[in-house]
């Protein structure tokens, strides 16, 4: 039987950090704010954009939509190179589809973002489904976005056959009010408390460890590692 598994991309396929934490930097700068270390704006790394630019520096919501504008000036030109898969994901990748996995990416990162990082670096040719964020943020939250990729991969009747892997709370949220199981992976921008705390089904620490959770519940439908 078909099983669909829903990636994560910042953060559980790729390493992202530079290109995202230098954007926000740069659009922070434009706007007059405080400069950041880097690891400071990793917090940046997984949720919509707008709704971070809030929470992080109290903007506005008007604010907001100009942060993201100045983070895209750059990010599409630089920050979008700077970016680069984990080591053994696309090793893990080419297992899933050997297996016959139906292999999907469900990110908060704008479709056209998500299309050329996925050519860029070489892994578009493994998906099967990409659900992503929209350019006008009318769609940028997880749910809606796990939503979409269960809906179009045809799994709507079949939630039981469909994991979620990600390495922050949104991810497994957002799994979770799909009604499906997720896999945090802590390699990533999120802590083990953090994916614990959001509900995660099972846990890995490494790419290596992710793929041979998966591949234990395409076999047998069960994950050994928490």
């Amino acid at each position: 039987m078909k099983k669909l598994i829903l990636f994560d991309l910042d953060g559980t396929l790729t390493d992202s950090a530079p290109g995202i934490t230098r954007s926000v930097q740069y659009a922070l700068d434009k706007m007059g704010y405080p400069a950041y270390k880097e690891e400071e704006l990793q917090t940046f790394i997984g949720p919509p954009l707008n709704i971070h630019f809030m929470e992080f520096c109290g903007m506005s919501e008007e604010e907001a939509a100009t942060g993201v504008c100045f983070f895209r000036e750059r990010f599409e030109s630089v920050g979008l190179y700077e970016n680069s898969l984990y080591p053994g994901v696309e090793k893990m990748l080419a297992a899933l589809k050997d297996a016959g996995v139906v292999v999907g990416l469900a990110t908060s990162k704008p479709e056209p973002f998500a299309i050329r990082i996925a050519e860029h670096l070489g892994f578009r040719k493994y998906l099967d489904y990409l659900s992503a964020a929209t350019l006008d943020e009318t769609k940028d939250n997880k749910p809606a976005i796990i939503g979409k990729a269960i809906r179009d991969a045809g799994f709507l009747e079949k939630k039981e056959d469909v994991l979620m892997v990600g390495d922050r709370r949104f991810d497994i949220c957002g799994a979770r009010e799909n009604g499906i199981r997720s896999l945090g992976v802590t390699y990533g921008y999120g802590s083990r408390e953090e994916l614990a705390t959001a509900g995660a089904d099972a846990m890995t620490g490494s790419v290596e460890e992710t793929e041979k959770a998966l591949l234990t519940w395409l076999n047998t439908g069960a994950m050994f590692f928490k």
